[in-house]
């Protein structure tokens, strides 16, 4: 069971609960201090407990944020990471956040919580958007029913979070009071009343260290749930099961659903029946719904969205969109960067040298470390400024969710899980990130699947080369509006042929070494949200650009190092650099390119961004990278060693299709635990590219023979 790190003990500690997409993470965010989490309109987010610091009016609270979850029948990791501290972990109580605009949805999960818990607190979120959609809700009722403190918030808004702080200081320190009991169909309710009773006296002989009630244990026993009755063991090393009175019950209360036609594989239907049934009469008693279809406006743009005709034009037009406004904006910026980061250097060198520096450690750190962190930086920063706000308003709209229901059955097709759809979507953030993510894909399989594949997606580091390249040699010779959409309609081709390349190599992987059938999986679509631009904007730079650039920069700088002792390494008047890209030449002309390029790209391992100026210091046959005021010099040094719009396609395809970086080889192994997938992730992406090199050349040569 994994539980969250380094948990104050000295504070109460609070374990917020709730379905996948309901404002947790929101809640969390506003009630403590520290560390933020990551929140985004869609499933997936949270994939582990996060803990922070809550500060009440009576005390202070260690609250846990665990992954959504439907219910605590577990079927992925996260959800069984939110099931084990649930029911096992050390809370003094549990916080169910609802969704007001779906409270009967959520409540399957309220009454599994309260049936498991002592001391819950229902917190209806999202009032707000109820109010707009015309959906009352009696929360006072709501309590009664339920016997649990009900308080309702709107978790973006600070000042509707006091009731919420107070109702939580009450459960905390008052007496537990009995929940709620689910009424189940008689059956079933029979088979429960001949297990308790054994059940009870059992939990009262043996001293556990988390609280469970008889009833639930019960429901659990008889459900055989192999994953919950696993944790449950490693919780308190105990086997209820084999105890011989528990064990006699058990059959009995088994051998009487079978006289009555519930067998095991349909308890859990019956089960999950009875919730429906519960959570229906309780929302009818204290919800009330207009007349008229409050999500009139989003079904009206679901049918273009999602629509059969119009969802992949849709899909590939908002990318192209977002690619043509990031080359449009980053382009100056980054011709600005450049020269502000160039034009200090020779401050830089004067200052080391007046210090009295050795001349080599002043050339190696001046001409090495900082000129190759000032390109990386200022190539890469303007993107992703751009970039990841663009990327977030979608997330926070809703759009990626409608993403992986559109691109489901492409994936059924291909015998792998729509969810990958999503941890694409990351993947063009951070690939490491993507294969992070892929925790929310419930089968093993399919799971590896997309780990395997995400690097076919390229991610931000990759597309500083995508943008100079495409604008080098590719846009033609127009300018302006028409330049800028050429170059952006060409970059979203680029991505979506390594998207095709995902769908193609996760067909070949369920067909060969990864056998086996699409499963099923719950895919929620949330309702459209306007985005907090300001909000996106400050998590966007300080989440994802500063993080991204920080881990670039962390790796440029030693690998700046390393480049200028290769390049200033000269035995036989050949540097090092030289000679292992002659090595590779013949390799490199096969695949349409050189020895350089592929030199360039081996040295970038620890970070893509790298991989250009790794180029243009080979190319320049200088111990430093040249200093080019504008993209026509950088063309020119490009043409004098032999490129051609060709050779251009061939780099573009191989930085699209080759091994991911440094720090997403070390996630994947992290996340598989195995070198062999590791390599196949390294590998497989690798080969396509170095295919599709080698085809795409031999057909320009036979066509240009023609």
């Amino acid at each position: 069971m994994k539980q969250p790190k380094a948990i104050p003990d000295h504070y109460p500690v609070i374990a917020l609960a709730g379905n996948p997409n309901v404002g947790k993470s929101t809640l969390f965010n506003s009630l403590t201090t520290g560390k933020k989490q990551h929140t985004g309109n869609w499933i997936g987010k949270t994939t582990a407990n996060a803990w922070g610091i809550c500060h009440s009016p009576a005390r202070d609270y260690t609250l846990v944020d665990i992954p959504g979850t439907y219910s605590l029948s577990s079927r992925s990791a996260e959800e069984e990471v939110a099931r084990d501290f649930i029911c096992f972990g050390a809370h003094q109580a549990v916080v169910i956040v609802c969704d007001a605009t779906c409270l009967e949805r959520n409540l399957n999960l309220v009454l599994q919580i309260l049936e498991a818990t002592d001391r819950t607190l229902v917190c209806v979120n999202l009032l707000d958007e109820a109010e707009k959609k015309n959906i009352t809700i009696d929360l006072d009722q709501l309590s009664d029913l339920l016997c649990v403190p009900v308080a309702g918030t709107s978790a973006r808004k600070k000042s509707t979070l006091s009731s919420f702080l107070e109702r939580l200081d009450d459960i905390t320190e008052g007496p537990a009071i009995p929940h709620y009991q689910v009424t189940y169909c008689p059956e079933l309710e029979k088979a429960v009343s001949m297990v308790e009773p054994a059940v009870k006296n059992w939990l009262d002989t043996h001293e556990l260290p988390f609280y469970t009630t008889s009833r639930f244990l019960s429901l659990r026993l008889l459900e055989d749930d192999p994953s919950f009755l696993r944790s449950f063991t490693n919780a308190c090393q105990l086997v209820p099961s084999q105890d011989p009175a528990i064990a006699d019950c058990l059959k009995t209360a088994w051998d009487h659903l079978n006289r009555k036609g519930i067998f095991k594989d349909i308890l859990k239907d019956r089960i999950v029946s009875g919730l429906i049934d519960n959570a229906e009469t309780i929302a009818s008693l204290c919800v009330k719904l207009p007349e008229r279809s409050y999500n009139e406006t989003d079904r009206k743009l679901d049918r273009i969205l999602t629509g059969r005709l119009a969802a992949y034009p849709a899909m590939a037009g908002l990318l192209a969109l977002i690619f043509w406004i990031t080359l449009v904006g980053a382009n100056d910026l980054s011709a600005l960067l450049s020269r502000l980061f160039f034009s200090f250097q020779p401050v830089l060198d004067q200052a080391l040298l007046s210090l009295h520096f050795p001349d080599w450690i002043r050339d190696a750190f001046v001409h090495g470390v900082y000129q190759v962190l000032a390109w990386v930086v200022s190539v890469m920063l303007p993107p992703m400024a751009i970039f990841f706000p663009l990327f977030t308003l979608l997330e926070d709209s809703g759009y990626l969710p409608r993403i992986a229901y559109n691109l489901d059955r492409p994936f059924q097709c291909c015998k792998a899980c729509g969810k990958q759809a999503l941890t694409m979507a990351m993947g063009f953030g951070c690939n490491a990130a993507g294969i992070t993510g892929c925790r929310i894909i419930d089968s093993p399989r399919e799971r590896l699947i997309a780990m395997i594949t995400n690097s076919f997606v390229p991610c931000n580091g990759r597309l500083p080369l995508f943008i100079t390249l495409i604008l080098l040699f590719l846009s033609g010779n127009s300018h302006g509006l028409l330049s800028s959409a050429a170059s952006a309609l060409l970059l979203t081709l680029f991505i979506l042929s390594g998207i095709a390349m995902t769908f193609i190599t996760s067909y070949l992987l369920s067909a060969t070494i990864l056998k086996g059938v699409s499963s099923s999986f719950t895919l929620e679509l949330p309702p459209y949200r306007k985005p907090q631009i300001g909000k996106v904007i400050f998590r966007s730079v300080t989440d994802r650009t500063l993080f991204v650039l920080g881990r670039a920069a962390a790796v440029a700088a030693p690998a700046g190092f390393l480049l200028w002792i290769m390049a200033n390494t000269a035995p036989g008047n050949i540097s090092l650099l030289a000679r292992f890209s002659r090595f590779l030449d013949p390799l490199g002309r096969l695949m349409g390119m050189d020895g350089v390029i592929l030199t360039a790209f081996i040295l970038g391992l620890p970070a893509n961004e790298i991989v250009l100026p790794i180029i243009l210091m080979a190319y320049t046959a200088q111990g430093s990278l040249t200093n080019f005021e504008n993209m026509g010099q950088l063309k020119e040094i490009l043409l004098l060693h032999g490129w051609t719009w060709k050779t251009a396609v061939c780099v573009l395809l191989f930085s699209l299709m080759h091994w991911p970086c440094s720090t997403t080889l070390i996630t994947l192994y992290k996340e598989t635990k195995s070198k062999w997938w590791t390599f196949v992730s390294a590998f497989l992406p690798a080969f396509c590219g170095a295919l599709c090199c080698i085809i795409f050349t031999v057909l320009t040569r036979l066509f240009q023979t023609f």
